[in-house]
């Protein structure tokens, strides 16, 4: 299974990516929703995480374009919420589409638990 996950923030993506690679996914990053639209449209993924405030393309726009062009992909919602807090974006992410959200931090094993329960439903 193939994973991309899309957020400005390099440490983030770098901890997603290693903790997800080793949980045994395939896992391709971008920096933000413009660049991972890209990366999705050349290699679709089965799952994307994204986060939801990025410079270029926000993440809710980002699942906007994925939920038209790509129905069958998971999406997996995270943000801190910047100066207003992540309950001002979650909502929104999860009625335009987002399977799961996550409020930064969050606890690792919870969220690889969540995604692993993601992709596994996927599968049966």
């Amino acid at each position: 299974m193939r994973i991309l996950v899309i957020d400005d923030d390099e440490q983030m993506r770098v901890l997603l990516r290693q903790v997800m690679e080793w949980s045994g996914y395939t896992v391709i990053d971008a920096e933000n929703g413009r660049k991972g639209m890209q990366k999705q449209r050349e290699e679709p993924v089965d799952l994307v995480i994204t986060d939801l405030i990025m410079p270029e393309q926000e993440g809710l726009e980002t699942i906007t374009t994925l939920k038209r062009e790509f129905p069958e992909v998971k999406i997996v919602a995270i943000s801190g919420g910047g100066r207003i807090g992540p309950e001002a974006y979650l909502p929104a992410a999860q009625e335009l589409g987002a399977d799961l959200v996550f409020s930064k931090p969050f606890d690792v094993k919870e969220f690889v638990t969540a995604v692993r329960g993601l992709l596994d439903h996927d599968q049966t």
